[in-house]
């Protein structure tokens, strides 16, 4: 009991001891908690390499003590394809939102995972893109109304929200791929294991793994950050199966 207390209020060496910039229910601190707490699990802080690229993870710099790289927006794959192979004796791991990975950069992360770069990417869907003023990206659900769909998401016309976890597990060069969320304090402890699992695919040089991550957007969603963890289990779980769509390494 007194170590796992002391695990929760202790500070993480991979994260910076800075305030964070994101608005009030953004569960972007959490994940990032549990990056880096999978980094200290591994003792790879001092060899790891973050990939950023537009979007709200962009920042990803200002709250990881480690190196990062910056790239242009949804080429993050592309880049951490570059570092990983220059670098291979390096830990390196790609952070991207939905509008970001899903949509201007489906092409980098479908021919990076299809290759099976030895890499770890960090998806996080919040079904909107969220920096730029929350227009509706390849994750946004059915009927869901955002600044370029005001009347809702009209799959006639603008198709179904994308899958990302589920199209990835076909590839043959994914060893793994994953679905979680943060909205709860099970969810939470289960997205722990889930990216502590994928980094340790890279660290034994098992491949390409992913782990999407349902988060709350509640600035873009017009919540309250209460509202907006609801809407994540009673909207966003229902359509985005949490669950493990591919683990090939054996373990």
């Amino acid at each position: 009991m007194l170590k796992a207390m002391e695990q929760v209020f202790s500070h993480p060496a991979s994260l910076k001891n800075v305030q964070t910039h994101f608005c009030p229910g953004c569960q972007h601190g959490t994940i990032h908690r549990l990056v880096a707490e999978a980094l200290d699990a591994f003792g790879v802080q001092d060899r790891t390499i973050g990939v950023a690229s537009v979007g709200c993870s962009v920042f990803l710099y200002g709250y990881f003590d480690i190196d990062v790289v910056e790239s242009p927006h949804g080429r993050a794959p592309a880049v951490a394809t570059g570092v990983k192979r220059v670098h291979r004796d390096k830990i390196v791991f790609t952070y991207q939102g939905d509008g970001d990975l899903a949509a201007i950069g489906t092409s980098e992360i479908i021919h990076a995972a299809n290759r099976g770069e030895g890499m770890t990417v960090i998806f996080v869907n919040n079904t909107t893109y969220g920096m730029t003023g929350g227009q509706m990206a390849p994750t946004t659900l059915p009927a869901q109304k955002t600044s370029t769909s005001p009347y809702g998401r009209n799959v006639s016309t603008d198709g179904y929200p994308i899958r990302m976890a589920e199209l990835l597990s076909h590839l043959e060069g994914v060893s793994y791929s994953a679905r979680v969320a943060v909205n709860s304090p099970k969810n939470i402890l289960q997205a722990a294991r889930v990216v502590k699992k994928a980094f340790e695919v890279q660290v034994n040089g098992q491949g390409f793994s992913f782990v999407e991550v349902l988060s709350a957007c509640p600035t873009n969603w017009g919540m309250d950050p209460l509202k907006a963890n609801a809407r994540v289990e009673n909207e966003l779980i229902p359509y985005f199966s949490l669950g493990i769509f591919k683990d090939s390494t054996g373990a």
